[in-house]
């Protein structure tokens, strides 16, 4: 199958029918239920919700870093049930773009090594000067040599943000990404994932439980004991209208 990127106009991502459950026999728990949403090409969408509703794993689930047991992610063109793990991962090198709350930093590697990471292991011989370029994008061209250690929070979220867009994505998750920032810190990395993906045209969906964060999306998509708000699953015919 190859994979493509579709147009701006086009469903990005597609979800039919997904049901996901974790767990066995009366430890048995539903997470997903019965799922449907489509998202745009360069939409920008925040998944929200009360804590365990499924927001996190919805999310992983469009990022193919968790299975469905039934139903059908569609991700820029292909059909996440149709690749083994080596092709998932292959899959999200070059479609995919993940911001945890955490950083998921390499801790004995400097900024302008852990941005590098994604191109090397595609094979990319330009990936540091890369990965210098996109560190000049987001404000850290003058602490590219440092250790994650030696970064604020900031600083970090902004190393994870270049290093998720590093590959030039099609997509960009991003779940809890000023979670645990402070409120101006926040405003900041949030500032920057809003540009910098209107400018690349990048398709951005955020999990977050801040509402002024969410706002700042085109489509708010709750999600309340894994069943998705039907009304809010696609995308308003006004927006694609005015596209």
């Amino acid at each position: 199958m190859v994979d493509t990127v579709p147009n701006s106009s086009d469903a990005v991502i597609r979800l039919s029918s997904v049901e996901l459950a974790l767990g066995v026999g009366a430890a048995r728990v539903h997470i997903l239920r019965n799922v449907s949403l489509t998202i745009d090409g360069g939409e920008s969408v925040a998944l929200v919700g009360p804590s365990g509703s499924g927001k996190s794993t919805l999310l992983m689930t469009m990022a193919g870093l968790e299975r469905v047991d039934k139903g059908s992610v569609r991700v820029a063109g292909t059909d996440l049930a149709s690749l083994n793990e080596d092709g998932l991962a292959r899959f999200r090198g070059r479609n995919v773009g993940i911001i945890f709350q955490s950083f998921h930093l390499i801790p004995n590697m400097t900024a302008l090594e852990n941005v590098a990471v994604p191109l090397e292991l595609a094979g990319r011989r330009d990936a540091f000067s890369r990965a210098e370029e996109e560190l000049k994008l987001v404000g850290l061209g003058h602490r590219m040599n440092h250790y994650p250690s030696a970064l604020s929070g900031g600083e970090q979220q902004r190393v994870a943000i270049a290093r998720a867009l590093v590959a030039e994505p099609a997509i960009l998750f991003a779940d809890e990404p000023t979670g645990n920032l402070d409120e101006a810190t926040g405003r900041e990395i949030a500032d920057l994932l809003f540009q910098t993906c209107a400018e690349r045209g990048t398709t951005l969906v955020l999990v977050t439980h801040d509402n002024a964060l969410a706002g700042r999306c085109d489509r708010m998509i709750r999600i309340h004991s894994g069943v998705v708000d039907p009304r809010q699953a696609k995308a308003s015919p006004l927006r694609s209208a005015a596209e």
